[in-house]
């Protein structure tokens, strides 16, 4: 089944999940999550980028999808430490997946930098 998140790629959110995230992680969990973390963006800075998404300047969407990726390899790292070469290495990869899709939704948040992402 082919994920049916907007924001996003399969391959983005398996890049930043590694290559010890559990077998047992299935794309359709990656779908759910990417579906939660699309409405988490959206909820967060109070504007639909998913109804707009094919408006959108193709980097604005580079910076979307990797919010939505990192808060996806989050969920999938969460899911099932034990692949990882320590528990140490799992959390270090989620405290800087956390970080960076802070740092980049401190940036959209912004109805200034709304405007300029929409064209206005």
């Amino acid at each position: 089944m082919a994920s049916t998140h907007i924001m996003t790629t399969q391959a983005a959110c398996e890049t930043k999940m590694g290559a010890n995230v559990s077998a047992s992680w299935t794309e359709a969990m990656t779908t759910e999550a990417g579906l939660q973390a699309e409405n988490t963006v959206n909820c967060i800075c109070r504007y639909n980028f998913s109804d707009d998404w094919a408006a959108l300047n193709v980097d604005v969407k580079h910076l979307i999808s990797d919010i939505v990726s990192s808060l996806v390899a989050i969920q999938a790292i969460c899911y099932d430490m034990s692949g990882y070469t320590s528990r140490t290495e799992a959390e270090d990869m989620i405290n800087v997946l956390r970080d960076g899709a802070l740092r980049r939704l401190s940036i959209i948040r912004d109805k200034k930098v709304q405007d300029f992402m929409s064209g206005a």
